[in-house]
């Protein structure tokens, strides 16, 4: 039935080399918990490595590769010491540059992320600054204050960090400095040249190695207008995000977003990037978006949503249509680093409109014993990943969704890294170290094959039967849904649009691509009978039962055309 339909498709133009990232599969590497090749406990780059051959069956267009640069880790490797150097923890440059071959022979493309707003406090230019004293030329990368008070004892301001705590830091001579995230991370003076030379440099250096594309890390915080006086933090709440905040989504953030394309441009085919820009309208983010900046931004609005049927319906139309504006493609995003993983959000209380980065809703549930409905999370989570899997646009996957791992809870203070567990702020709850714990490769060992000997952050025992090992042998598995979504996915995508179909239920969408190939979720709790459609089903999230859809599943069916 639907060997023609496949057939067909195989025969499409192919996307030239330019524009492959418009609808590409793109999974994210957390290196330091993906896989471990010296067995020390931290993944590495060989670690990514010696399992090319996994991320090739796995059927993935790109890897994105969060930071693997020199770092004391005061934030995940957010703190970079060198940007044109991996972390001798992680392996070499030598090691990188065998990675990147090895993914391309597999025709997988590389991403690596940049981190632009802040460095490391050990960062040679900061040690630098902390050296060269007040009014030096080193200072001026930097943003450097002198405090409040009679003898300046008191921040410039009253600004709270992300993480928590105050935004500035007092240094020996008196001198404050800014760190909109940990105090270990000093934000970068923007108006500088040679900031922005230096950035130009490092985007050459790992485009000159063979990287694809970048990944923008806070896209929209690194201009700033801190023209005296200072407002207070109560005063910065009131000006709205419109291009003129002092600190936040800036218009001329954009000016050095040109710069960048002009060297992304200077590449055949042009490197890619995708902004991470947390900004509060479509419009703001489709200047990140523009093909005379980054060229896309990430879309979060399904990561925040929860299971519904009208959320999702809602979103899929704002973005879609916002990508018609701006001529990028949309993305699409339902785990990350930084939040809570899927299968668990879903198993949860709704969110309800809190924020997804804020871990109360799993404070409150009192972890997996008490309120999580894992089996429940995990089947909405596999239905929501089959849905968004068969819309236009980009896909962003986190390591360990492809095996419906759910959030570890079960992380002890003392075994905690991450500065937001400690600190609060943004991310108050349990932080974001229980989507980072190591993956799980097999049943026993260790570390469940993560390495020869122990993991960084702890395994819970019930990784055992999620282990890449147990469900590759499972064609049920989460594992072989996506193996096989994906492979479907790159022989039925065609166009950048849809068209939504009524089904005469609030709780059912169902939209069809071009060619096409339709997809069906039901996000209720009653079946759905799909009539004579059932018979050109070709890949479910659950069984299908007869010609009914069961609640909370996702259905792709690919009619012969």
């Amino acid at each position: 039935m639907t060997d023609a339909l496949l057939a067909d498709t195989e025969t499409r133009p192919v996307d030239p080399a330019a524009t492959w990232w418009r609808q590409a599969a793109v999974y994210q590497i957390y290196p330091r918990s993906f896989a471990d090749a010296n067995g020390d406990g931290l993944g590495d780059i060989p670690g990514v490595l010696s399992r090319a051959d996994y991320l090739a069956e796995l059927g993935i267009d790109a890897v994105w590769l969060s930071p693997f640069y020199p770092s004391a880790l005061a934030d995940g490797g957010y703190d970079v010491a060198d940007y044109r150097n991996i972390d001798p923890r992680l392996g070499t440059l030598s090691d990188f540059d065998a990675m990147v071959t090895a993914l391309h022979e597999r025709d997988i493309r590389v991403v690596v992320d940049i981190v632009p707003n802040h460095t490391s406090d050990l960062h040679e230019w900061f040690q630098e600054a902390l050296r060269a004293g007040r009014g030096s030329a080193a200072r001026e990368r930097y943003i450097f204050r002198e405090g409040a008070g009679a003898d300046g004892e008191l921040p410039p301001t009253d600004w709270v960090s992300a993480f928590g705590g105050p935004a500035w830091t007092r240094v020996d001579d008196g001198q404050w400095y800014l760190h909109s995230f940990a105090r270990e991370q000093p934000d970068l003076n923007w108006a500088h040249p040679e900031v922005r030379e230096d950035f130009l440099t490092t985007l050459r250096f790992w485009s000159d190695r063979g990287v694809d594309g970048f990944r923008i890390d806070v896209a929209h915080m690194l201009t700033k207008d801190l023209t005296e006086p200072l407002p207070s933090r109560e005063e910065l709440a009131q000006i709205p995000r419109d291009g003129n905040h002092p600190l936040l989504d800036r218009d001329d953030v954009h000016e050095v977003y040109a710069e960048w394309r002009s060297v992304f441009n200077e590449y055949d085919p042009p490197r890619t990037a995708v902004a991470e820009a947390w900004v509060e309208t479509p419009e703001r983010r489709a200047k990140y978006a523009s093909a005379e900046g980054l060229g896309q931004a990430f879309n979060f609005d399904l990561l925040e949503a929860d299971f519904d049927a009208a959320q999702f319906h809602r979103i899929i139309d704002e973005n879609l249509e916002q990508a018609r504006t701006t001529g990028s493609s949309t993305t699409w995003v339902l785990s990350n680093h930084d939040v809570t993983r899927h299968a668990t959000r879903y198993g949860l209380p709704p969110l309800g409109g809190r924020p997804v980065k804020q871990g109360v809703e799993w404070v409150a549930a009192g972890g997996p014993a008490e309120q999580l409905d894992r089996e429940g999370g995990l089947r909405r989570a596999r239905a929501a990943t089959l849905f968004m899997l068969a819309l236009p646009g980009s896909a962003y996957l986190y390591q360990g969704e492809e095996l419906g791992l759910h959030e570890v809870a079960e992380i002890s203070p003392e075994e905690r890294q991450d500065p937001a567990f400690f600190r609060g702020g943004e991310f108050d709850g349990l932080g974001r170290d229980g989507c980072r714990v190591p993956l799980p490769w097999t049943g026993e060992g260790a570390s469940f094959g993560f390495g020869a000997g122990g993991a960084h952050l702890p395994q819970p025992e019930w990784f055992a039967r999620y282990a890449v090992d147990a469900e590759s042998a499972d064609p049920a598995s989460t594992l072989s849904l996506y193996r096989e979504a994906l492979r479907l996915r790159h022989r039925l995508q065609s166009g950048e649009t849809l068209e939504w179909t009524d089904t005469g239920r609030a709780d059912v969408l169902r939209f069809t691509r071009p060619n096409g190939w339709q997809a069906v979720a039901n996000f209720g709790t009653e079946p759905f009978d799909l009539g004579d459609d059932a018979a050109d089903a070709v890949l479910a999230s659950s069984p299908l039962i007869g010609t009914s859809l069961p609640a909370e599943t996702t259905v792709w069916i690919a009619p012969q055309i």
